[in-house]
């Protein structure tokens, strides 16, 4: 009788008997196993995926699609969008207005960062001003800067200018600088300069500068050249020749 069940337990599966109920069975048992198994990472077969987060305009990442949002949320995603635009035309005006004030306060020839360059270069020329101030030879020693300042961050403050126009239409432009040089501590430039209606820069109407004990120097002087001409030939307001 042992020897029957031996033989009948080492008997290989393919010679059991396959019946409808064995299939039902093996049937139920995968059935089962499928559902209880889950993918690694991912959600469990048979189950609901967890609410969606409401879409707002601090969260919206344009991951949603337009589709699926509700009212509600496509109103949030237009005004995100909306505010988006408007800071980037904001930061396209700002960005164009400083580069025109920077064209207008430093490169432009009318500026008058342009003009006190021009002014200073025409000093520095001058041989009665370089001795004055530097000594002979030694113009490219002269300084010039705006108003002093107490602040040791910034020790000189900008050119102080005004620019006015008038009745005929031409345009004036009143400037005073400083100037150093290692004979004398300070010197002040003083500067007027015109343009006309059909002048595209500014021209000298005069430039001269003043150094405590020590008479006017006149670089430039407009006023003077054409009362020269106005009294040339003439004496006792007759013109004799």
């Amino acid at each position: 009788m042992s020897t029957i069940l031996r033989a009948s337990r080492l008997a290989p599966l393919s010679s059991l008997p396959i019946t409808a109920s064995t299939i039902a069975t093996s049937t139920l048992i995968l059935k089962r196993y499928a559902t209880t198994s889950s993918v690694p990472g991912g959600p469990s077969p048979g189950t609901t995926p967890p609410p969606r987060r409401a879409v707002t305009i601090a969260n919206d990442t344009g991951r949603v699609p337009w589709g699926e949002l509700s009212i509600k949320e496509k109103a949030a995603r237009t005004t995100q969008q909306s505010m988006n635009f408007g800071l980037i035309v904001l930061g396209a005006v700002m960005t164009i207005g400083v580069s025109y004030i920077l064209y207008m306060e430093v490169f432009s020839t009318e500026s008058k960062t342009a003009v006190f360059n021009r002014c200073l270069d025409r000093l520095r020329q001058d041989e009665r001003c370089v001795e004055l101030l530097a000594g002979k030879g030694h113009g490219g020693e002269i300084e010039g800067h705006g108003e002093m300042s107490w602040s040791r961050w910034a020790r000189y403050r900008h050119v102080t200018s005004r620019q006015e126009t008038d009745k005929v239409g031409v345009k004036h432009m009143h400037m005073h600088f400083y100037v150093s040089g290692p004979k004398n501590e300070r010197g002040i430039v003083f500067v007027h300069m015109v343009m006309g209606r059909e002048d595209r820069q500014w021209q000298y109407y005069s430039l001269a500068l003043d150094v405590e004990g020590h008479e006017r120097i006149w670089i430039e002087n407009a006023e003077k050249g054409k009362w020269d001409k106005r009294s040339q030939g003439k004496m006792f307001g007759v013109k004799w020749w």
